[in-house]
Order: C-alpha cells, then structure tokens, then sequence
C-alpha cells in the first residue's frame, strides 16, 4: 500500500475518491475550504460550488436520491445555514450514501463562534465520526458511507482546524468497485416527508440510533488502549492526541464515533477506573452523557471549555495553574495586525463611509476588517447575509435623519449566498437604507475560489456570471450605480445621494480583488512620496494601507514613506493627501 502525507482536508479529499463519490459541493469556509479544492482533481468526481450551505447539502441529497454516493462540506456556521435540510434527511434517510463534512474552528482562528456541532448530530439523530488524524480523516470518511448505506441515515464527520490543516501519514488504497448504477427510483413514501410519512419515520429514526449505539461498541474506531494504574481518560477527535501526550501511563477509551456513544462500553470502561477524566473541545457533549449514565468524570470542571486544547493547556488545567495562551511563539515576530491587503478594493468604501459618518451595519468577509483601526468603519457583524437584514430592522425604529446614516454591507458571493432574500425583504417593506455590494469578482476571505457572478466554476471551466445588478433590479431596486471604488470622490458622491435617497438604493462598487488568480486586477507602477511635500499631516495612514509606512525619523515629525514592494499603485493615497505628495515612480 502506497504512503503519503496529507492535510486531514486533502485526506478527507481521497478518502472520497476512494469511496466512489459521485458529487461533492460546497461552500467554502476556513477551516473546511481546501476539501473541495482537492476532491476537484479527482476527475471522476463531478465536485461544485454552491451558493450556500444548504443549496450544497441539497445537492448532495438529489445526487443521494439518485443512487449515488454524495458528499457536502461546510465549516460549523454553515452547518446552520444547512440544518433545514439535514434535519428532514434524517427522517427520509438515504438511497445512496451521503456524507456531510463540517469543521469546527476552536479558538475562532477564523471565525464568529466557537460552536461545537457534536450537538447537530444529537439534534438531529444521526451518527457523527470524528478523526483524530489525517489517516483516520480518510478511513472515517470511507466508513461513513459504509455506515450511511448500513442504516439507511445521513452521516456527519466533524473535523476541526487542527484536522483540517494538519498533516500526517495516510495510507493510499483503491477506490471500491461494484456500486449500483445511478438512476431513477419512484419511493414517494420514503422521498416525500409529508406529516402522514414523516410520522411513520420517526420511530425509524429513534430505532437507528438504539441500533448505531449497540453496534459501535464492537467497532475498531471505538477502542480502548490500555495503560497502567487506575486512570482513565474518555475521549475523541485532536484531544486524544493531546491525551496521549499528557496521561502517557493512563487507559484511554477513544471514540471514532461521538454519537451515538457506545454506552455498554463506555460502563466496562470505567469500572476498570477509579479516576475518570472526559478530554474534549469546547462542550461538555461527551461528560453530560456520561454523567447521565450514572458514572462519576472529571471534565469541564477541570479542563477549559472555551478555546483549544493544547497539551500545556491539559497540563496547566490538571495542575490548577492559569490558563496559558494556545500557541506561544519564541521568536520574535514582526507585528502583522489584520488589515485589507494593499489596493484593496474595499478600502475606498469604507474610508469614505466613515467620513459620511454612516452606520455600517456589516457581514461576512473580507471587508469585516474594515471595523479595525485606523478605518473604525464597522459597526455590526453577526452572519452571513445580516448586512442588509440588520440595516433593514434598524430602520424600522429609528427616525428619518438617523434613518439615511444607516449603510447595510456585504461582498458579492455573500449577497449570493443569503444576501438576496435580505434585499429582497428590504425592497418589499421598504425600507430606505442603502445597500452597498463590494463586487471584487472573488470569495475573497477563503482565498479567492470561485461563486456565480465570477464566471468560472471550481474547475474552472468559463460558465454563465450571475449579473448582480440585474438581480438588484429584479427585486425592485430602481436606484442602482455602479461605481469604481479607487475613486474617491466618485464613492463620495455616490453614497451620499444613496444616503439622502428616501427610497431602497444600492451601490455596487465593482473592483476585481488585487489577488485576482487569472490576473484581472490591475496594477500599475508603485507610488512614492515627496519628502520636501509631505506635512506630516498623517492623513494617508487614516486609510490603513499596509504599503504606507512612516519614518519617524525623517523630519521634524517625520514623513510618509511608500512600501515598493507592496504597493500596487492604486493611487486611493494620493487622492487623501491635500498636498499632492504621492506621485507614480514612473
């Protein structure tokens, strides 16, 4: 058997392929993004991106409705986008397996929570693997569609950033041979969940569970390791890893499935333990049940529940010593705050946002960094497609000069993903805020894949671009411009006539993302100040390019000074300086 080294999302990849997948789609999202990124070479897999989560999941399902193994990824707040769905498949359950993927972010690397979707798979009863390497990241998923055919369920493998972007040995196999033929079968009783079938299921559902449970405690994923002494650690996913390395002598019960949990074993567990200690991330999902079961564990009480696991944080919870950071780092390392790269399309906007003094309500993306210093643009962020939403409610209470400060934001593949029903309501009940789409052509915060008004699918074959401003008109909206947000006082004037307009307005500042892959952004010849011109007035700095810089040492006060290597010739500084300092190095 052939060996490599694979991130978990590469091995999660193959372990698809191995499994005879049919179709995969997604949505990207850090930390589960380079899934698909890595299913798309395996050609005999028809692998897309979705708008959302929950068209992904949907398309999984049909491609499942068909015959046909299927597979839909998501990082853990796309799982909520998909949880309609997934809850009404657990009921109608499979024809050919269907495997959901979602990765957890444990200390919000990035991301607005640290949500633990152990609970999905309790909420909506159907069994969770969790890998605790790259080799297990491709057996788990092998097995899941194994397990999804066998009980006749949806199956959930729960990665997190560490398993996503970790590597390890993983071991190459074949894909499997012998599937069914896709193709169309008429079951109405089991397809279609009206209340009369999705009755006769639900005690399906519950069965399965009692069934999963009895059978996952001969199953070699849930295994115990013995150890010496009369310690005993219970747990799963990356957090074994770290069991292995802080209770080196102890019985470890380490479970590949997280739910059901294997009860009968977990009991001959623990009677073999007199000290029983629960290691996992973020909730208590594992010690609640157990403790339900009667048995007495050592669990949040101890460890943190907020966060990642390290070993030092393991070491320094046993021992009673302050939590310590995650990762320390020795070197020391230049100050790198976030910030929007150089000639960001963004910035324009927000700058002069901000010097409108509008209330931004904001979404997800790139341009969320738009509510850090020195912008302070930002003044709302709580889900994808909530930057119209918000603007929309926030209207409804305020009165009419506050009502024009009030600016709803989202990037293009966010408006497509949920942002066109938050339009669509804004239009229909009115209200007057103004709407403003960043269309820099690119998912841009997950690394520039992708989404249906760029014109190419994953593969990268040219496809139909969704134009944004038809839609926009669809809707309803009859003030629309289209602007380039590189001009300022264009930008200026364009949200202040949105801002008075007592009606729905939309800007659509259209500018392709700098790190554009097919080389759509234009760049041009980097900048550089004119010592004997620039005041020091610090005004340039008020745009947070990171391509300006200051010599303190230059001048009484010091001057501005062009990073050559950084800019990309943009010119949105030399519109800021009064005192006409910037000038091309051509």
């Amino acid at each position: 058997m052939k060996q490599t080294i694979l991130s978990g999302n590469e091995a999660i990849a193959r372990g698809a392929f191995e499994a005879g997948v049919k179709v995969a789609s997604a949505y990207p999202g850090t930390p589960s993004t380079e899934i698909l990124e890595n299913v798309v070479q395996y050609k005999e897999i028809d692998a897309s991106w979705a708008p959302n989560e929950k068209v992904a999941l949907e398309v999984a399902i049909g491609a499942c409705f068909g015959g046909a193994r299927a597979l839909a990824t998501m990082k853990h707040v796309g799982l909520n986008v998909a949880a309609d769905p997934l809850f009404t498949q657990s009921y109608i359950g499979v024809r050919g397996g269907l495997v959901i993927v979602v990765a957890d972010d444990p200390e919000m690397h990035s991301s607005q929570d640290e949500q633990d979707s152990r609970n999905y798979a309790k909420f909506a009863k159907v069994p969770m693997f969790e890998p605790a390497d790259s080799e297990e990241a491709r057996l788990f998923t092998r097995l899941a569609y194994e397990v999804s055919e066998q009980f006749d369920t949806p199956v959930l493998l729960r990665s997190n950033t560490r398993i996503s972007h970790g590597k390890s040995v993983v071991n190459l196999d074949d894909p499997v041979s012998g599937l069914p033929e896709p193709g169309l079968e008429r079951n109405p009783t089991k397809f279609v969940m009206l209340p009369a079938h999705a009755r006769q299921r639900h005690p399906v559902v519950e069965q399965r569970i009692k069934d999963l449970e009895k059978w996952s405690c001969d199953q070699p994923f849930n295994r115990i390791e013995d150890g010496e002494g009369e310690v005993g650690v219970i747990t799963s996913g990356i957090a074994y890893q770290y069991a292995k390395e802080v209770f080196p002598k102890a019985h470890i019960l380490k479970l590949g499935m997280v739910h059901p949990l294997p009860k009968d074993l977990i009991r001959s567990f623990a009677e073999r333990c007199k000290t029983l200690y629960v290691l996992e991330e973020l909730d208590p999902f594992i010690e609640e049940q157990i403790r339900a079961m009667g048995i007495s564990v050592i669990g949040k009480d101890v460890f943190p529940i907020c966060g990642e696991l390290t070993p030092g944080r393991v070491k320094a919870a046993l021992s009673g010593e302050p939590d310590p950071a995650a990762y320390e780092v020795e070197a020391e390392l230049p100050n790198r705050p976030p910030n929007m790269c150089p000639g960001c399309s963004h910035r324009g906007v927000f700058f002069q946002l901000k010097q409108l003094g509008a209330y931004v309500t904001g979404d997800i993306g790139c341009y969320t960094l738009a509510a850090l210093p020195p912008l302070s643009a930002l003044d709302s962020c709580v889900c994808m497609g909530a930057g119209i939403s918000n603007a929309t409610g926030l209207c409804k209470v305020l009165g009419p000069e506050e009502r024009q400060k009030v600016v709803g934001v989202m990037g293009d593949s966010t408006f497509l993903h949920t942002g066109i029903n938050s339009l669509m309501d804004l239009v229909y009940n009115q209200s007057p805020a103004t709407v403003v789409i960043l269309d820099n052509r690119a998912t841009g915060m997950t690394g520039r894949q992708d989404n249906p008004a760029t014109g190419f699918t994953l593969g990268g074959d040219v496809t139909n671009a969704v134009d944004i401003e038809t839609i926009c008109r669809a809707l309803g909206v009859k003030d629309i411009q289209v602007i380039d947000p590189y001009d300022l006082e264009l930008t200026r004037n364009a949200l202040k006539k949105a801002m008075a307009t007592p009606e729905p307005s939309v800007v659509i500042a259209r500018r392709t993302c700098m790190l554009e892959r097919r080389g759509g952004a234009e760049r041009k010849a980097p900048l550089v100040v004119e010592a004997d011109k620039c005041v020091a007035c610090k005004a340039c700095l008020k745009i947070g390019c990171p391509a300006i810089e200051w010599n303190a040492e230059a001048g009484e006060k010091g001057k501005a000074v062009v990073n050559q290597m950084l800019c990309v010739g943009c010119e949105v500084c030399r519109q800021v300086c009064k005192f006409d300092a910037f000038r091309s190095s051509k």
